[in-house]
């Protein structure tokens, strides 16, 4: 038995117009995937891919907000940085003028002359720790304060700010350095203990900071050393003696009545001085424990407060032998101050440098999440050339056969 099947004219043609129109939007399709670059121009295209696609995006933009950020941080870190160099150059010309206050030759006109270029720079300086970076922080505020830190008063200079360092992470940097740590913290003297020349001395004595011997042997107390002078038999014999004492008075006991060689050193419980030059009797050397600036107890301990009290020592015209102690105290007590500037430029060296490397792994990120999200969405370009060009010669090849479909009718045969 033979089966026969009839395809009506109409349902050709039905075919044919539905094999155009799927040959047609397909054709468009890659034409706008062409035009766009993309594979997945919409979501509908491939849901897994244009997911992966936005994440990765989403992250892209979140590290280029990370980046400007850190830009910003980088600025005002750099700023500090700056500011630190302009301060230490400052301290620099002041240590100069500190050697040059201690030439004996100087007359007091001259002494008043260093001492008011002294003022002007440590005026600077001052300035120099208040300024401000480009959003109006302070760059030396601590931890967020963004009130002026350094206050001036009849007592000196104070910190109002918030002590401490902010802490940066993987992805950003502090905005801010510590103030309390860059200019409050230096220790007076030698930073374990003063040797200051009692007020009422007369004599020519004079010493140099000392010196800790044995740490283990420090006690933190107050001690005066008093100098005594018997006549001798002679001009020129004189006894010259000195006697350590606590203050106030406690156990245990200390050197009494030894005799006294000028630049030889005077030691007792871990400390250690020498004196030089011809004490009268009773003139006194006073020692006590570094102030470091940390409390309103304490103004001395600061760049400010060593540089008021040299400035306020060379002002006042003294003798050559206190000058000299001045000098000598000064120049230890400035050589402590560079090295905490120095220090805090370090640090702030050392935050540049990471912002360096944060940038560059920031930058490797970028590039690792644009490629992701290529991979998902981008096309490959030659593959979609050919895809287009086969779907192309479908197209016309589908043109061609609806032409001949639609001479499939009877009356053209008619005729």
């Amino acid at each position: 038995m033979t089966n026969f099947s009839r395809l009506a004219t109409a349902n050709t043609y039905d075919n044919a117009l539905r094999n155009l129109a799927q040959r047609q939007s397909a054709l468009s399709n890659l034409q706008e995937n062409l035009t766009s670059g993309k594979r997945v121009v919409r979501p509908s295209d491939d849901p897994t891919a244009a997911a992966q696609a936005e994440r990765a995006l989403t992250r892209i933009e979140r590290v280029k907000v990370e980046q400007r950020a850190l830009e910003l941080q980088r600025n005002g870190i750099a700023t500090a940085e700056s500011t630190l160099g302009d301060a230490i150059d400052a301290m620099q010309r002041i240590r100069e003028l500190t050697v040059q206050a201690g030439n004996a030759v100087n007359t007091s006109a001259n002494l008043a002359s260093i001492a008011q270029e002294m003022q002007g720079l440590r005026d600077a300086i001052l300035g120099y720790a208040n300024r401000r970076d480009t959003n109006g922080l302070p760059l030396f505020g601590g931890l967020g304060s963004t009130e002026q830190p350094f206050q001036e008063s009849a007592s000196g200079v104070t910190f109002d700010g918030l002590s401490g360092q902010q802490r940066g992470d993987d992805v950003t940097l502090p905005f801010v350095l510590d103030g309390q740590a860059t200019w409050m913290d230096v220790p007076t003297g030698n930073t374990q203990f003063d040797v200051d020349l009692a007020a009422a001395n007369t004599g020519d004595l004079w010493t140099d900071v000392g010196r800790v011997t044995d740490p283990s042997l420090l006690t933190g107390d107050n001690y005066a050393i008093t100098f005594t002078v018997t006549p001798g038999p002679a001009p020129g014999s004189e006894v010259v003696t000195y006697t350590v004492a606590r203050v106030p008075a406690a156990a245990p006991a200390l050197p009494t009545n030894v005799p006294y060689q000028p630049g030889q050193p005077i030691s007792f419980e871990g400390l250690e001085f020498k004196a030089t030059g011809a004490p009268d009797n009773g003139d006194v050397v006073n020692l006590t424990p570094s102030q470091r600036g940390n409390s309103a107890t304490e103004p001395d301990g600061t760049v400010f407060g060593v540089l008021d009290r040299l400035i306020a020592e060379l002002s006042a015209g003294q003798r050559n032998n206190l000058r000299t102690q001045t000098v000598n105290r000064g120049l230890v007590e400035l050589d402590t101050a560079l090295e905490r500037l120095q220090r805090a430029r370090s640090f702030a060296g050392d935050l540049l440098g990471k912002a360096d490397r944060i940038n560059d792994n920031q930058e490797g990120r970028a590039i690792q999440l644009e490629a992701d999200r290529s991979r998902a969405e981008d096309l490959d370009m030659i593959q979609g050339i050919s895809d287009f060009q086969n779907q192309q010669t479908g197209y016309q090849a589908a043109l061609q056969s609806y032409a001949q479909v639609q001479r499939l009718s009877l009356f053209d045969y008619l005729r």
